[in-house]
């Protein structure tokens, strides 16, 4: 499963719509029913209206009835690892069921990082901090 998230994210990533940074990203997702989604950075004239690759991957998703997020995997440039932005880990976070998602972060079909969404974004701000409505 890795491996074709893997492929997939790097086929999404010439999908993307970078007119203005030329800085291409795409991102595979695999939710709880087994389907995969993919996703592009989508850039608007309007820097604040672009749309980041993962979120895009997980909207897809979550749109066609997917809730539990369990792996992403996300390239960018090829010389260096692209991590996800602040607000697409808080994304990523929403859609981990317990933080447990694996995150593939890659360079290339063969080189990539492995990590969890724990080490990337530690001690999120999840749905568990409003039921507890600040207490």
């Amino acid at each position: 499963m890795k491996d074709q998230l893997i492929n997939l994210a790097i086929k999404a990533k010439e999908k993307a719509y970078s007119p203005y940074s030329n800085f291409k990203v795409g991102a595979a997702v695999l939710f709880e029913n087994g389907k995969i989604y993919t996703g592009c950075n989508i850039e608007n004239a309007s820097y604040g209206a672009t749309n980041c690759a993962e979120r895009t991957a997980i909207f897809n998703a979550v749109s066609d009835g997917g809730r539990v997020l369990k792996a992403i995997a996300l390239i960018g440039g090829p010389n260096n690892y692209t991590y996800p932005c602040g607000i697409c880990r808080q994304v990523i976070s929403e859609f981990a069921e317990n933080g447990d998602v694996k995150i593939y972060i890659v360079k290339n079909s063969t080189d990539y990082i492995e990590t969890t969404l724990e080490e990337i974004l530690p001690g999120s701000f999840t749905k568990k901090d409003l039921d507890n409505k600040g207490e």
